[in-house]
């Protein structure tokens, strides 16, 4: 009996947590000026609580380079984990601003050191998100500049990038 009272109260406050919200998870497909290892990416986003939600990435990337008269490429794949709180922008249903932070962890593949490894960063990130009301259609757009911990030797300390996304919600 005590589990029972138990998972009622967990599956109450979970439709509780995220009936503010107008969608609870969504999955697509993000752009992003990273094209290193993240150029595109499929997307896939959940509410963990009301303003708070987790945003996973996996993606892909091909940056061409100049080396001894000839372009290269450094191809990468990422895998990035973001938490977003959300706030409400009061005069527009289903916009919503957000900020919050992550970690990325990617590879990339070149024939120059320079671009070959493993690398992770962090970043804050800060963007908007909308989810139309007639549609199961989420878009946003943000802001992530990725510090580099490790990184191969050619990539920068610092990178900023933009990117953006769209997803069916459900």
């Amino acid at each position: 009996m005590k589990k029972i009272i138990f998972l009622a109260v967990i599956a109450f406050a979970c439709g509780t947590a995220t009936a503010q919200s107008n969608y609870r998870q969504a999955i697509g497909i993000r752009f992003s000026s990273n094209v290193y290892y993240d150029a595109a990416a499929v997307s896939y986003k959940f509410f963990v609580s009301n303003p708070g939600a987790i945003e996973l990435n996996l993606g892909v990337g091909d940056r061409r380079y100049w080396d001894n008269n000839d372009y290269r490429h450094a191809r990468g794949v990422n895998f990035a984990g973001t938490y977003q709180h959300h706030f409400q922008i009061k005069p527009v249903p289903g916009l919503k601003w957000f900020v919050g932070g992550g970690l990325v962890l990617f590879n990339t593949s070149a024939n120059a050191p320079d671009y070959d490894g493993f690398g992770a960063g962090i970043y804050p990130t800060g963007g908007i998100d909308y989810k139309f009301a007639r549609i199961p259609l989420n878009l946003s757009a943000d802001v992530r500049p990725i510090i580099h911990i490790t990184a191969p030797s050619a990539f920068e300390t610092v990178y900023p990038t933009v990117g953006i996304a769209a997803r069916y919600a459900f």
